[in-house]
């Protein structure tokens, strides 16, 4: 518990612009998402975005990674390299994961785009994602414990004949990229330490057609994709423990209320 870092007034309202900024990037490229056009140009879109906001992307040399943002189509669970070889096609389901670093601050989020007509066991796929992360969201309030975040959203995708990646997770963000608590998708009730007001952290449940397990890509070392090839969908919010509940600080087009 004392690892994980209490935020400021001041540096959560430094994280709470960042975020906004992040969610707004995903808003601003959404049109631009369609058949034809590579991962890269998408990517290269992404970038101009966030530095004409006066942010610079996270993702870009971190430890070695190329890109200004993750764009994981299909079978790639995360931390997909943007490629002028991957082209879009029509039933293309796809994440774009963003983090900014605004005037030192950090905001994450990522969600699903989907290209034209995708198949009813993808949108449910899709669907039972985003799904699971309201639900881990829902858990987010001061005395609760991390591992009832993973909880549901565990039950709930195995509910739905679906499983849940456990060799990613999210985590505390804010003043760093990383930083602790480690919010795993599947848990035990009331294990983890608990939650309190201040905390700053990432819910992204990794939802998977198939089985679980994930392959690293050996020639890049950071392509995670499904160990059978199936499909993956992923949803990620930045959110803040409140004194009552929480706010969703990537929460660009207020879907959220207040807590």
């Amino acid at each position: 518990m004392d690892d994980i870092l209490i935020k400021s007034p001041g540096q959560i309202e430094g994280i709470r612009r960042s975020s906004r900024l992040a969610a707004q990037t995903l808003d601003y490229i959404a049109p631009l998402v369609k058949a034809g056009v590579t991962t890269e140009w998408l990517d290269q879109r992404i970038e101009e975005f966030i530095r004409d906001h006066g942010a610079v992307p996270a993702t870009k040399g971190y430890n070695g990674f190329p890109a200004s943002s993750c764009i994981s189509p299909n079978e790639v669970v995360c931390h997909g390299i943007p490629s002028p070889h991957v082209v879009l096609k029509e039933g293309d389901i796809l994440n774009i994961d963003v983090t900014t670093i605004l005037e030192g601050f950090y905001g994450d989020t990522s969600r699903m785009y989907t290209i034209g007509e995708i198949t009813p066991l993808a949108r449910k796929l899709v669907d039972t994602t985003r799904h699971c992360l309201d639900l881990g969201i829902q858990q987010v309030r001061p005395g609760n414990y991390f591992g009832n975040i993973g909880f549901v959203i565990s039950r709930y995708a195995r509910s739905q004949g679906f499983s849940v990646v456990y060799e990613f997770c999210g985590h505390g963000v804010g003043v760093e990229f990383h930083e602790e608590p480690q919010v795993d998708h599947a848990a035990r009730r009331n294990s983890g330490p608990l939650m309190r007001p201040g905390m700053i952290f990432t819910i992204e449940p990794m939802i998977n057609q198939g089985r679980p397990t994930t392959v690293i890509d050996r020639k890049d070392g950071w392509t995670a994709r499904t160990s059978d090839r199936k499909l993956s969908a992923q949803f990620e919010h930045t959110v803040l423990v409140t004194p009552t509940g929480f706010e969703v600080l990537t929460d660009a087009n207020q879907e959220y209320h207040l807590t």
